[in-house]
This record gives C-alpha cells, structure tokens and sequence, in this order.
C-alpha cells in the first residue's frame, strides 16, 4: 500500500513512522496508509513558512485569489472521490460528506473573493496635517491543528482564510482521519501553492501539535477539539505570546415551548442530536421542554429515533453511520449507563451488531433527566441527547444557559416573543429559532461564550480579526 506522506516545504516526505486509517463502519477495510511527523520535521516545515513568508505576503491579491478559487473548484470537480474518502474514514453518510466536501470548496470560493478585498480606513488625525491609515496585514506563520468530526470543512475555513490574507500555513489534520486532509492537501500543493506557503503534517497531537504550538517561529494558532487540550494550547501559546483561535466544546440546549409546531420540533431535534452520529460541536444534547408538551413531545422523538437506520456510512439506506472509534463508543456507552444509574429512563443506546465489524451504537435519549446530572454537563460527542422538563419560558432560558459552555443553542416557538426574548437572552455564540442547533452557514461567523470559544471568531469576514494584525500608520504632510 502506497503512503501517503506530508508536504514540508514543498517537498513529500516520510515521517518518522505510520498509521493504518481504518474504515469505522468496516474495520477489515483500510483507508490508507499515512505518515506521522516527528517534531524535527514540524520544525522544518515552520522554517520552511516563515522563508515563504515574505514572498506570500508581499504578493498580489491576485495571486492569492486564483490560488483558492483553483483549490475550490478542484474539491469540486473531484467531490465524489472525496466524499467518499470522508464517509469511509468518519463514518459520517456518504450525502453528508459529500455535502461537507462540497461546503469546503465555497468555502475557498468565498475566501477567493476576500483576498481581494482586504480593507482599511483612511481616518482624519485630531492633529493638523496628519493623514492616519489603519491597514491589515498577515499575522505570520500560522498553525492550524483540526478535528476528525469535520475532516475537510474545518480545514478548509481554517487553511482558506489564512492563505487568504497572506499567511503560510503549517496544517496538522486529526490522526484519526488523515485522508480527506491529504487530498485536500495534494490539491493545494497541484493548484501551484510556492513551496513552504502550505505544509503538511500529520500525526499525533501529543508529538505534532505540541511542537507546534511550542515552536518559536509559529505566529499564530488556530485549533479545534476537545476543553483539556484547547486549555492546555492556550495556556502554552500565552508563554510564546502567540495568538490564539480555540473552538472547543459544547452542550447545546433545544427549547421547545408549548406553542411550537411538534412536528417541526421534533425534525429539528432528531437532526441537531442524532445526525452525523452525534458528532457536532453543536449538536443538540440537551433537549428542554415545557410540561406541557413534554411527554408527547418524548415519545414522538423517540419514535422518529428508534426508527432511524443505524449501518454503514456507504449504504445510501443508513441514516445514522457508526461512531468514530472504538474509544469513543467505549465513551458513549459509558454515558449511557450514566444516565441510567442517575434515575434517567434510558431508550436505545446500546451497542449494535452492524453489517461489518465496526463502531455501532443506537442512539440514545436519557427522558426525565435533570440540567444537574453529569449527562447533562458534560460533553458527551456521541449520538446522545437528554431531555430536561421546564415549567414556563423563564425556567427553559435560565435552565440552558446552566452550562459551563455557550456556544449554539435553539428555540422552536410560534411566538415572537418567545423567540425574541431568547435570541436576546441566550448566552451562546450562536443562536436558532425553529431550526436545528447544528448547521451554519459559510458566510457569517461561527464561534461561541464561555467554555466553548477562545479568541477571535472563525469564519465569514470575521476571519480577518485572526489572520490579520491592525498596523496604524501616521503622515505628516505639513
């Protein structure tokens, strides 16, 4: 089997060991074969970006543009392969990751146009003769570290905006799903990146992304994933002074009050908890509903779930494909038992046997569940939701804004004021009314509060406040 190897400075080469990807819904089926850096070769691949540095910088808008808008219709063209590289080693539905692939090229389609149009402001002085002009410039080298649960969207809105304002870029992908990286960057590298403007290297966290939030001539860092390591990468990037983009977990609420249409609701939960397995940041785990529709709302969705078709990610009849990793699914049947020991009426959630050996579980509902069980804290990131009873409108807000985390959450309301009052009140990032807590749009910024979001908004034109530092310049005329 060939390997895969990273890119560092332009060159494909061997790292110091490899890692068989495994299919999780078949783990007789190897993904591939794909090499892990060693910490001398991130240091490499950083000299390698901050020698590229001046070029990429100092280059036209231009250049940049037609770079990204070459990447994006690539992933396009090529959006089947990918997809099917993604559904194979997530376990995520063949639609869904072809849907992500094809999310990923806006993505670079919509930062094509951005590096085109980097403002500033021309701003009188209070002192005569004085011109100011406020302009961004590339911050630096930048080290983007990205999860498995989106291996070419997240990616993308972390490479495409930092490519786009100038930056070069060191990307180290999950080590659980390397290849969906490895092509996108094999398509960067064919798409004429210079060398060292875009490295490659994969591996562990613990050997690669230590090194390179360690690494002295590394600027920046952007990383998704899990509360322990993304406080840990700050607390470490605050000793070299660099600056930081952190998206971390959350614990999303659903609200679901009395007027909402139950029918909707319902559709909304069972996308936002239990589509792509669970395995959202946003997903909706906390599902807080007024007693007055609570039980038929309970048994409805838990209808709509045990009815959904758990099996392999490539079988267009699966709704739901397996969990990630064998660690994972050992995680979310732990939670699951849980709930059951803290009084939850626990439906599904138990390992299933799949048309392959792989990671299946059923999903889960953990009825009568209170916001102070450990189900209803901490991040669980499997196909698990609970579902919490309020009495009124101001319990259901003060109950989901109970969670050390704030960064989607939802309504599903006929009311007006309902949703107005809880848009206004929620103490999260992102806010629905009548749709699912998971699923964002490309444009706009995405990012959350509290335990959730560390530092600058991902996405859209919010991109820029990371990728870019503000360089103030004053002239004297007189």
């Amino acid at each position: 089997m060939e390997l895969k190897r990273n890119l560092v400075g332009g060159n494909w080469v061997e790292g110091e060991d490899a890692t068989e990807n495994r299919n999780p819904s078949n783990l007789a089926d190897v993904v591939g074969l794909y090499a892990r850096a060693s910490a001398d070769q991130v240091a490499d691949a950083a000299a390698a970006a901050r020698a590229a540095l001046p070029v990429w910088a100092g280059a036209s808008p231009q250049i940049r543009a037609d770079l990204l808008d070459k990447v994006g219709a690539e992933i396009l063209t090529r959006k089947d392969e990918i997809g099917r590289i993604l559904a194979r080693e997530e376990g995520k539905t063949l639609p869904e990751a072809i849907g992500e692939t094809v999310r990923a090229a806006q993505i670079f389609r919509f930062f094509a146009g951005e590096a085109i149009r980097v403002a500033g402001d021309a701003v009188a002085s209070v002192r005569p003769d004085v011109d100011v002009e406020v302009m961004r410039e590339p911050v630096g080298a930048v080290g983007l570290v990205t999860p498995w649960n989106f291996p070419i969207a997240i990616p993308a809105w972390k490479i495409a905006p930092a490519l786009a304002y100038g930056n070069t870029v060191l990307f180290k992908p999950a080590d659980l799903t390397p290849g969906s990286a490895h092509l996108l960057a094999e398509i960067i590298h064919a798409a004429g990146a210079p060398a060292g403007v875009f490295n490659l290297v994969m591996g562990r966290g613990s050997v690669v992304g230590d090194a390179i939030v360690r690494h002295p001539e590394i600027d920046a860092v952007s990383f998704t994933g899990s509360v322990p390591v993304g406080r840990a990468l700050a607390v470490e990037a605050a000793r070299g002074l660099k600056k930081v983009q952190i998206e971390m977990g959350g614990k999303n609420p659903m609200v679901v009050m009395d007027d909402a249409d139950l029918d909707l609701a319902v559709n909304a939960c069972l996308n936002g908890a239990f589509f792509s397995t669970g395995q959202r940041c946003t997903a909706s785990s906390r599902l807080i509903v007024h007693e007055a529709v609570h039980d038929e709302f309970a048994e409805r969705l838990s209808e709509a779930m045990m009815a959904l078709r758990v099996g392999d990610a490539l079988d267009p009849e699966t709704q739901i494909g397996p969990v990630v990793s064998a660690s994972q699914l050992d995680s979310n049947l732990g939670y699951v038992e849980i709930a059951r020991s803290e009084g939850a009426t626990v439906i599904g959630g138990e390992r299933l046997d799949g048309p392959a050996d792989g990671f299946y579980q059923q999903p889960a509902l953990f009825v009568g569940a209170t916001n102070a069980m450990r189900t209803s804290r901490e991040e669980i990131f499997g196909p698990c939701a609970s579902v919490i009873r309020v009495g009124d409108f101001d319990e259901a807000l003060a109950v989901a804004n109970d969670t050390e985390f704030g960064l989607s959450s939802g309504i599903c309301t006929s009311s007006l004021k309902h949703a107005r009052a809880f848009r206004r009140g929620s103490a999260s990032g992102m806010v629905m009314v009548n749709l699912p807590t998971a699923g964002v749009d490309y444009h706009v910024p995405f990012g959350g509060r509290k335990g959730s979001s560390y530092g600058p908004r991902e996405q859209g034109r919010y991109a820029a406040e990371f990728y870019t530092a503000v360089k103030t310049s004053y002239s004297f005329s007189g």
